[in-house]
């Protein structure tokens, strides 16, 4: 097959959500309807039975949260889909910018009793920053929820895009039984199974089906009549054009858990969302379907496997064809290497792969790649690098055992690698203690689950009271001059780079008010 019809069949995406809004439960029933698993929950059994091997994962199961990123490749309608799973949990919003940095369009998963909430709204606006289209899924309506017409409402006022209902509910909570297709004015039917682990019976009828009435009470069927009749007046059109360039997001209804729904919408979503897009590099665009191979690091994470202690590079594949044991030039090490062990991903079991193509994300054995890294086998290229988040909670780490220093410096360089966290350490004291700056509180239990249960090491965290750090440049003597001690702390990173840590947002204000020679800038 060609590039170009290899390149048409992709579709990399990801999901995103507020904690608890069924990002997850969605997850496997499309993986259920793509055919990837026979039963539901296969893929939650699987990371649970990884849970008991490691504290880290078992935050995540106590916690009820998700704080790292899966990627499954599975077939679906002809197509070939790249399933990108983000962290749920705001105090990880890094490491989801960074998955966001890799797909071509989104599905945000609302709880249709809640609608848009915080983290929801904060990754969307990440989106709309990276121009990426919104695929709408309004979850749980099989449960208690807001008036569908109010849940359009606030998609309008609060996100600034026109939703645009593909389907419409029949029926909440307990009377959920299916939904009306707008476009082909069909009614679809569904019936529970068993504990919702295989697909749902479904049939195919019209709005005056006897069913509906007998199961929907005079008021509720009186309200979907209404609704019916409002929507179509208000004209609403879905258009696949306002899609891609971010002014509509098309919104469909459904209950991931009893499976009602979910394959209209990947039916419609593989038709509608775009294949692999051109990517922006320091030289310009590079398309798809240039013959040249080239992709970029975007994820990096350790210790996946607990009997190999290896170390993962994501890299999303951005234009031509790769092949295995392939050479690839690593422009920031100026190295060319081979690579004879590419491996596709399904949830936490990999697959060695003999080709892949833009759009697809593969597992490379890391040999000191760091995120944002490039790889390609033509021109010299390098794309645009990640940005980091500027940290805001600062903490110095102690090994607890000086035996173990070896084990502790090693991790810490790992998980620094990876984006856990960012390392800092006093460049005005001797002892070197290293300070960890992070964006969310939690990313600190990580770090130190983490180091107990991959490195073996036990460690002590002091909080500390800075709230913002800068990356410092002038002449030595405006530098010395900055009100070192009063509040002020100097540090270096990883790079040796002198950096600022201050207390509050005004010490840094008076800094670059009274010291204009000098530079303060945000850490990238």
């Amino acid at each position: 097959m060609s590039l170009t019809k290899e390149i048409q069949k992709r579709r990399t995406f990801a999901i995103i959500s507020h904690p608890d809004a069924g990002k997850t439960t969605l997850t496997e029933k499309m993986l259920l309807y793509g055919k990837a698993i026979h039963l539901a929950g296969s893929v939650r059994a699987r990371r649970n039975q990884r849970s008991t091997r490691s504290d880290w994962m078992s935050i995540e199961k106590e916690r009820g949260i998700s704080i790292s990123s899966t990627v499954m490749q599975f077939p679906y309608n002809g197509h070939v889909v790249n399933l990108l799973d983000t962290p749920g949990h705001a105090d990880f919003s890094e490491d989801t910018y960074r998955t966001l940095s890799a797909v071509d369009s989104a599905v945000m998963v609302l709880d249709a009793a809640k609608g848009i909430e915080a983290q929801t709204k904060k990754l969307f606006e990440v989106c709309r920053d990276r121009g990426i289209p919104i695929f709408t899924f309004i979850n749980k309506m099989d449960r208690p929820s807001k008036d569908p017409l109010e849940l359009l409402d606030e998609l309008e006022t609060v996100l600034r895009m026109e939703p645009v209902p593909v389907n419409w509910p029949i029926g909440s909570g307990e009377s959920f039984m299916g939904v009306y297709d707008l476009q082909s004015q069909d009614v679809h039917l569904f019936d529970r199974t068993s504990r919702n682990q295989t697909i749902a019976p479904e049939s195919i009828t019209t709005i005056d089906d006897k069913r509906i009435k007998y199961k929907l009470s005079d008021y509720e069927q009186e309200t979907l009549e209404g609704q019916l009749e409002l929507i179509e007046g208000l004209g609403m059109e879905f258009d696949p054009a306002q899609v891609l360039n971010g002014t509509q997001t098309p919104v469909f209804f459904g209950s991931a858990l009893t499976n009602f729904g979910v394959e209209l919408f990947m039916n419609a979503f593989v038709e509608v969302a775009p294949p692999p897009a051109p990517y922006e590099t320091e030289t310009g665009m590079v398309s798809p379907t240039d013959s040249e191979f080239s992709g970029f690091v975007f994820k990096i994470q350790a210790n996946m496997n607990p009997k190999h202690r290896d170390s993962v590079a994501y890299l999303r594949i951005c234009s031509g064809k790769f092949e295995r044991n392939m050479t690839v030039k690593h422009p920031q090490s100026g190295k060319q290497l081979r690579l004879p062990s590419p491996y596709t991903f399904f949830a936490d079991e990999r697959h060695v792969v003999d080709d892949a193509y833009p759009g697809d994300i593969i597992g490379l054995p890391n040999k000191d790649f760091a995120i944002g890294d490039t790889l390609h086998n033509g021109k010299n290229i390098a794309f645009d690098a990640i940005p980091r988040f500027d940290p805001e909670h600062f903490a110095m780490l102690r090994n607890m055992d000086i035996s173990k220093q070896k084990n502790f410096l090693k991790g810490l360089r790992q998980l620094e690698r990876e984006g856990a966290m960012q390392v800092l350490y006093r460049a005005d004291t001797i002892q070197r203690t290293p300070i960890l700056a992070v964006v969310g509180q939690l990313q600190f239990d990580v770090v130190q689950a983490r180091l107990e249960t991959e490195y073996n090491v036990k460690t002590q965290l002091e909080a500390q009271p800075w709230q913002l750090s800068r990356w410092v440049t002038g002449s030595d003597a405006d530098i010395e001059k900055l009100p070192w001690g009063y509040g002020l702390v100097k540090a270096t990173d990883r790079d040796d780079k002198l950096v600022a840590l201050f207390r509050s947002k005004y010490d840094l204000e008076h800094c670059v008010e009274r010291h204009p020679d000098v530079t303060f800038e945000v850490i990238h």
